[in-house]
């Protein structure tokens, strides 16, 4: 609190309704509200990822400045994504990240039910899509051209499991510590930093990666490279769940209870 706030006294702060965590699923908030925030946060993420791919690519040939500017871009613009509107659907912008709170709460953790899920996953990759258009409507591309920029590599796929499964193990292990609110400025680091030490760029979102494949542009995927960064991304979002699993096991006192 500033000094320029008013006071509140402990009754009426009591009397408040708990502000659900970004990355956190509001169980209270209407699932409209929550798809619609899912197809606008996954659209605007596409929308930077694509639209600052071309920015970079029309003021230098050299990839490394691409790439630096691309990455900072998506930066900066997915944690605003993240503050914004992780109260509202939880900020998910991920099948990926969508189906493993659905697995996680069918073994009694929290999250999305299967009718959740089932509204999500389709909001996010129309969002995806939508965004690309948008990108390449904004810097006078064709509004849909199929990518030619093939990602097919055994290496790139690898890649892709790594990013994916170092995105779960992050976001799981900041919930099962109860540290979620630093959600909008860890994942926005951690996807920053693997676009640089992976080596397909760390797409590591099957929604993203659809997306993607409409626009012939710097931040392209061939749609036969889809598929398979799809396929890698889920064995991914598996392996993360089981690092989670195994990281975070609950910890066990010498008395046999449960530690605090």
């Amino acid at each position: 609190m500033t000094a320029t706030e008013p006071a509140v006294s402990d009754a009426t702060a009591a009397d408040a309704p708990p502000q659900p965590a970004p990355g956190a699923t509001p169980p209270r908030t209407p699932l409209i509200a929550r798809a619609a925030a899912e197809l606008v946060g996954t659209a605007a993420l596409v929308a930077i990822v694509v639209g600052s791919g071309i920015q970079a690519a029309e003021l230098t040939d050299d990839v490394a400045l691409q790439l630096l500017a691309n990455s900072t871009a998506t930066v900066f613009g997915l944690g605003v994504l993240i503050a914004l509107l992780g109260p509202v659907s939880g900020a998910h912008f991920n099948p990926a990240v969508t189906l493993a709170e659905w697995w996680t709460a069918r073994r009694g953790g929290a999250g999305v039910n299967a009718r959740e899920l089932a509204v999500y996953m389709p909001s996010q990759i129309a969002g995806a899509i939508a965004g690309a258009i948008l990108a390449d409507a904004m810097f006078g591309e064709p509004l849909v051209k199929w990518s030619q920029h093939d990602r097919s590599a055994g290496n790139l796929l690898l890649g892709e499991v790594v990013a994916t499964a170092g995105l779960i193990l992050l976001i799981f292990g900041l919930a099962r510590t109860d540290r979620l609110r630093f959600a909008p400025v860890a994942v926005a680091s951690y996807i920053g930093a693997a676009y640089w030490f992976t080596s397909s760029t760390s797409f590591a979102n099957p929604a993203v990666t659809i997306g993607r494949a409409f626009t012939d542009t710097f931040a392209g995927i061939a749609p036969s490279s889809v598929p398979g960064f799809v396929a890698m991304q889920l064995i991914g979002a598996v392996v993360g769940l089981a690092l989670v699993a195994v990281v975070f096991m609950p910890g066990r006192t010498h008395s046999g209870t449960p530690a605090a």
